[in-house]
C-alpha cells in the first residue's frame, strides 16, 4: 500500500513537472534614459555602454548600446542585477543586437557569476564582423545556474574603434518549458500582389522536448473564409527554428485582411503555452506591379579626397546604365569648409540618413555600407517589382521651372512622402580642393520640403503634385541643364517604393479617364473603355490584362477582345490598365480596373424589377425591389474594391452616399429569389 502511494505522489509530481509554466526571471528593454536599476559595468569600458535613443536592434527606443568611444581595447561588460535561480537548472537567455561594423571582428557572450563578479563563467560566446541585426536565443547551463545571487553579463572583446556601435535591446532570462512552441513571425509580406499566394510561417521551439508534429490553421477569405488545417510532420530540436508553408495556395483580391494563423496542436496533444500559438499580421494585397527604376541617393563633397574615386566609378555604372536608375547628390559642408554649393537643405537629408562621413551612397533608401553603388546591386534592383509607378516632367520659362508629376500606387498607401528634387547634370562652379573639376546630378532644390510631400494614396490611383518656382535663387548654372528626381518612399522604414526622372522640357503625360472593364453576359468578349486625358495628345494606348501587354500602342478610346485567357473567367479578380503613350516613347502612369467574371450581368439584366432614385445621386440614393426582398447588398468602388455592405430584410433601402467619392460604383443586390448587378453614378 505505501509503494502504491508513494508511486501516485511520484506520478503526480513528474506531471506537475511536466506541465510547470515557463518563468520569466529578468525582463528588461531599456527604455529609460539610464541603465536599468542594479545594473554595473566592469570597470573596463565603463563609458562606453550607454542608453541609446534609437531601436537598431529591433525593439522599441530607447536600447542598450556599447559605443566605440572612448576607444577601448580588450573586454567590457554590462552586468544585471542578481537573480536567484535556486532549484533552477538552467535558463534561456535571449536578446536582439545589431552591430554596425567598419572592418574586423569580436566577441559577444553571456557569462554568470555567482560570487559577486570575482569569476565570471562563460554560458555561450560568438564571433561577429558582419553589420546586421541578430537574435540570440541561448540555453545557459553553468556551474552559477541553481545558486541564490546570481550575476548574468554580455561581454565584449575586441577593439572598438573599427566599429560604429553595437546595440542591444529586449533581454530576458527565463525558465524553460517542456513542450512549447511559439510562432515567431507571419512570412507573407505586409504587401502582396493579388493571385494565388503562400502562405508561410516561422515557428521556435521553446521547450525542452523535441517537436515533431505541428497542426496549424489559417484562413482562406476567398472561398467564404474557410479555415484551413495541416499538419507537418518536423524535427525541430530545443530553441531552433523552423519556417512552415501550407500546401495549399489562396486566393487573394485586392483590398486589406488580417490574416491569423494559429497552431492547434504539437505532437499531437495541447501545447503548455497556448498564449504564443496565435498571430496575426495585417495584409495589403495590391493590384499589380510596375517597373522599379532603382533610387541612387549620394552624399558628397567637391573637398573630400576618397569622393574622387567614388564619382568615377558612379560615373562608369550610370554610363552603362541609361534609363535604369534615377539619382540625386547632396553637396556635403563637411570635410573642411565643405562644398560650396551646400544649403541648409541638404542637412535635412543627411540628418534624415545620419551621414556624418563622405562618401555615403543609398540605394533604395538603404545604406551601401562604405561603398558604391555596384552594377549587382542596381541589377537586383531594378528586377524587383514595384507597388507604385512614378512618372512627371518640367518645363523652364526663363529662371522658372514648372514641374508635374504623378505619384501612383497599385496597393494602399498612407503617410507616404513624394520626393522631388531639381537638381544640376554637371556642375563646375562648386569646385573645391579634391582635384575634380566638375560634378554630376548636384542637388539644387527640394519641392515642396527636403523632408518629402506627406500623401495617402489609394490602390489603383494616383495623387499629382505640380510646382512651380523661380531657381534664381539657388546655386543653379545654366537653366538649360536641370534634370528632377521623383520618388516615393516610406518615411519610417526608409523604403524607397519606385523612383524616375521627369521627362525633360516638356509637357506632363496625362493619364486616360473613366476607364472601365467588363466580360459580356454570353462570357464571350472581354470590353475596355476610357476616356481621353485631360491635356495632351497620344500617340497610342498600351493595354495590360494581369500585368500582361495584351495590345500595343492602341488609337481608339475602347478595346474588345474574344482572344482572352480562360481563366479570366474563373470567378477570381483580374486587373486592367490602360497607359498613355506619347511621342519619344513617354508614357503616363496607368489607369486600372479591376474584372470579375461573375458580374456578368453587369449590363443589367432586368429579371428583377427595380426602381434606383437618384441616379445620378449626390447625398444618397433609394433602391427598391418591386417583386421580392432584399437580403444583403454590396456596393464596389470603380476599382471593384467592396466599400459596404449592407444586410437588409425588407423591398427598399437607402444608401449613404454623402462620404463617397465622385464616380461610378457598382451594387451587387441579393434577394430571396436571384442576383443583380447595377450601376450608380455619385457626383
Amino acid at each position: 500500500m505505501k509503494k502504491a502511494i508513494l508511486l501516485t505522489i511520484a506520478l503526480l509530481f513528474s506531471t506537475m513537472m511536466f506541465a510547470q509554466n515557463r518563468a520569466i526571471l529578468l525582463n528588461e528593454t531599456f527604455d529609460s534614459t539610464s541603465l536599468p536599476e542594479g545594473w554595473t559595468t566592469s570597470e573596463t569600458g565603463a563609458d562606453n555602454w550607454v542608453i541609446s535613443q534609437t531601436n537598431n536592434a529591433g525593439g522599441s527606443a530607447n536600447e542598450l548600446c556599447l559605443s566605440w568611444w572612448p576607444i577601448l581595447t580588450g573586454s567590457s561588460r554590462v552586468i544585471t542585477k542578481p537573480i536567484d535561480l535556486s532549484g533552477i537548472n538552467e535558463v534561456v537567455v535571449n536578446f536582439k543586437h545589431y552591430l554596425d561594423n567598419q572592418i574586423n571582428e569580436y566577441t559577444l557572450g553571456i557569462a554568470t557569476s555567482s560570487d559577486n563578479g570575482s569569476t565570471w563563467n562563460v554560458g555561450w560566446s560568438e564571433t561577429f564582423g558582419t553589420t546586421g541585426s541578430y537574435e540570440v536565443y541561448q540555453l545557459v547551463s553553468t556551474p552559477d545556474i541553481g545558486k541564490e545571487n546570481v550575476l548574468f553579463s554580455i561581454f565584449y572583446e575586441g577593439a572598438s574603434y573599427t566599429m560604429n556601435g553595437w546595440y542591444f535591446d529586449d533581454l530576458q532570462i527565463s525558465t524553460q518549458d517542456n513542450l512549447d512552441l511559439e510562432i515567431v513571425s507571419i512570412d507573407v509580406p505586409e504587401m502582396i500582389n493579388y493571385g494565388y499566394n503562400e502562405i508561410s510561417f516561422t515557428v521556435q521551439n521553446m521547450g525542452a522536448t523535441t517537436i515533431e508534429t505541428i497542426e496549424a490553421t489559417f484562413k482562406d477569405f476567398f472561398n467564404d473564409e474557410a479555415v484551413i488545417s495541416q499538419t507537418f510532420n518536423v524535427n525541430i530540436e530545443s530553441l531552433d527554428t523552423y519556417k512552415l508553408t501550407f500546401t495549399e495556395k489562396i486566393f487573394l483580391s485586392p483590398g486589406t485582411y488580417v490574416m491569423p494563423i494559429e497552431i492547434v496542436s504539437v505532437n499531437g496533444t495541447s501545447d503548455i503555452n497556448e498564449d504564443n500559438n496565435y498571430m496575426e499580421k495585417d495584409l495589403n494585397v495590391g493590384m499589380g506591379y510596375a517597373q522599379k527604376i532603382p533610387m541612387i541617393e549620394h552624399f558628397s563633397s567637391s573637398t573630400c579626397g576618397p569622393c574622387v574615386n567614388a564619382n568615377a566609378m558612379m560615373l562608369e555604372i550610370t554610363n552603362a546604365n541609361p534609363g535604369r536608375y534615377t539619382y540625386t547628390k547632396y553637396p556635403v559642408n563637411f570635410p573642411g569648409i565643405g562644398d560650396p554649393y551646400y544649403f541648409n537643405e541638404v542637412a535635412g537629408r543627411a540628418g534624415y540618413y545620419q551621414v556624418d562621413a563622405v562618401p555615403m551612397l543609398y540605394l533604395d533608401g538603404i545604406w551601401q555600407e562604405y561603398t558604391i553603388v555596384t552594377q549587382e546591386a542596381l541589377d537586383a534592383s531594378y528586377e524587383t517589382p514595384s507597388v507604385a509607378n512614378v512618372r512627371g516632367a518640367f518645363k523652364v520659362e526663363g529662371n522658372v521651372i514648372n514641374i508635374t508629376a504623378d505619384f501612383m500606387s497599385y496597393i494602399k498607401m498612407e503617410n507616404v512622402r513624394a520626393f522631388v528634387t531639381v537638381n544640376e547634370k554637371v556642375t563646375t562652379g562648386n569646385v573645391g580642393s579634391n582635384g575634380e573639376t566638375e560634378f554630376r546630378h548636384i542637388f539644387m532644390k527640394a519641392l515642396d520640403s527636403p523632408t518629402g510631400n506627406v500623401m495617402d494614396i489609394n490602390a489603383g490611383e494616383y495623387q499629382r503634385l505640380e510646382f512651380t518656382y523661380d531657381m534664381s535663387s539657388t546655386n543653379v548654372e545654366e537653366m538649360n541643364d536641370l534634370e528632377v528626381s521623383l520618388w516615393l518612399q516610406n518615411y519610417v522604414t526608409g523604403e524607397i517604393y519606385n523612383s524616375h526622372f521627369a521627362y525633360e522640357y516638356t509637357e506632363h503625360c496625362y493619364p486616360v479617364r473613366n476607364m472601365m472593364a467588363g466580360i459580356s453576359d454570353d462570357l464571350s468578349t472581354l470590353s475596355l473603355q476610357w476616356e481621353t486625358p485631360e491635356q495632351g495628345a497620344p500617340t497610342g494606348y498600351d493595354i495590360y490584362i494581369d500585368g500582361e501587354l495584351i495590345k500595343e500602342n492602341h488609337t481608339g478610346l475602347s478595346y474588345s477582345t474574344t482572344d482572352f485567357n480562360e481563366d479570366v473567367l474563373d470567378g477570381k479578380t483580374h486587373i486592367a490598365e490602360v497607359v498613355a503613350v506619347y511621342e519619344n516613347e513617354m508614357t503616363s502612369v496607368g489607369a486600372l480596373n479591376i474584372i470579375i467574371s461573375n458580374w456578368v450581368n453587369i449590363n443589367e439584366k432586368e429579371e428583377i424589377s427595380l426602381s434606383i432614385y437618384p441616379n445620378p445621386a449626390k447625398d444618397f440614393v433609394k433602391i427598391k425591389a418591386h417583386s421580392s426582398d432584399f437580403k444583403i447588398v454590396k456596393i464596389y468602388n470603380y476599382l471593384g474594391i467592396l466599400i459596404n455592405v449592407i444586410e437588409a430584410n425588407s423591398d427598399e433601402i437607402e444608401i449613404n452616399t454623402s462620404d463617397y467619392n465622385t464616380g461610378i460604383y457598382i451594387i451587387d443586390i441579393q434577394t430571396e429569389n436571384d442576383k443583380i448587378t447595377k450601376k450608380i453614378i455619385v457626383k
